[in-house]
């Protein structure tokens, strides 16, 4: 069984905010914007994937609840996505541009 990603293109304006979040403006008008702790709890990396699965919270661990959320890095990887570098080291999930797109309006 494959992973779905839905295709999406690439947002025309992205505006990162290493403390709250970022915010995604896509071709059509729509904007976008999610909380640090929506993406890091969403993660899209195959541990967090296999964490949720198993009913295991990806974020906050318990170890590091007293440390404020940060990104320290983020990268576009190709015209495919977004790769957030978080102030714990991790940092191998890529959010795609077709789930970021299939998330807007989710988050409040």
């Amino acid at each position: 069984m494959g992973l779905e990603i839905p295709d999406g293109d690439p947002p025309v304006a992205i505006d990162l905010d290493r403390g709250t979040g970022i915010r995604f403006e896509w071709a059509d008008g729509t904007a976008s914007t999610f909380t640090l702790e929506t993406l890091r709890a969403n993660c899209p990396c195959a541990q967090c994937r296999s964490e949720r699965e198993r009913g295991i919270t990806p974020w906050p661990k318990s170890s590091l609840i007293e440390q404020e959320l940060r990104v320290t890095d983020a990268e576009l990887v190709g015209n495919w996505g977004l790769q957030i570098t978080w102030h714990d080291g991790h940092s191998t999930g890529i959010y795609s541009w077709g789930v970021l797109r299939a998330w807007a309006g989710l988050d409040g």
